[in-house]
């Protein structure tokens, strides 16, 4: 009986020195450091509104990412591309008639743009718009707009300013995001 308690203890204690040494970490394997900051790991993109959680990997719509951007007024809310060019008018003209553009920060919805408009559109909205516009001082280059609703008349209506308050902690989120990419001008 002791003989068999014996060779028990020692199988047991076998196991246990097999596991130990299976879970030691590899010396040739570098350590990726953690970080805590979200800028570091998130990225900033925009897609066509679904609803659905999502990442930018699992996006097929993606229709301009943070790399697109090359910067962002805050003043007069222009958005420039890097690449202002017929192939981004061309994906953002697809969403037209669509409900909804997102703009995610990584896994995160930081808000939604109701639509994307044009300088000739009727239609009336008191929300956030990107708005595409040829009117101006160079007609020839195109410019993008991020608007609180479109027309601009309708900034002081009660609705368009209840969006304003509603999406104002995700648009101070934006903006410091573009700033700390080196993307934002005042």
């Amino acid at each position: 009986m002791k003989h068999l308690t014996f060779w028990g203890n020692s199988l047991v204690m076998a196991a246990a020195l097999l596991a130990i040494t299976s879970c030691s970490s590899n010396d040739n394997e570098q350590e990726k450091p953690f970080t805590t900051d979200p800028v570091e790991q998130t990225k900033f993109f925009v897609c066509e509104a679904s609803g659905e959680t999502r990442g930018a990997t699992a996006v097929i719509d993606t229709l301009f990412t943070e790399d697109d951007i090359e910067w962002f007024n805050v003043t007069t809310r222009e958005v420039r591309f890097k690449n202002q060019d017929e192939q981004l008018f061309s994906k953002l003209m697809k969403n037209y008639h669509k409900e909804g553009l997102e703009f995610r920060l990584g896994e995160s919805l930081l808000f939604e743009v109701s639509r994307f408009v044009s300088d000739f559109d009727s239609r009336v909205f008191t929300d956030l718009v990107l708005h595409y516009s040829t009117i101006g001082e160079d007609e020839g280059n195109p410019r993008y707009y991020l608007h609180d609703c479109y027309p601009p008349q309708f900034i002081d209506d009660e609705c368009t300013q209840a969006n304003i308050k509603k999406n104002a902690i995700q648009w101070e989120t934006f903006t410091k995001y573009l700033e700390s990419k080196g993307k934002l001008r005042k």
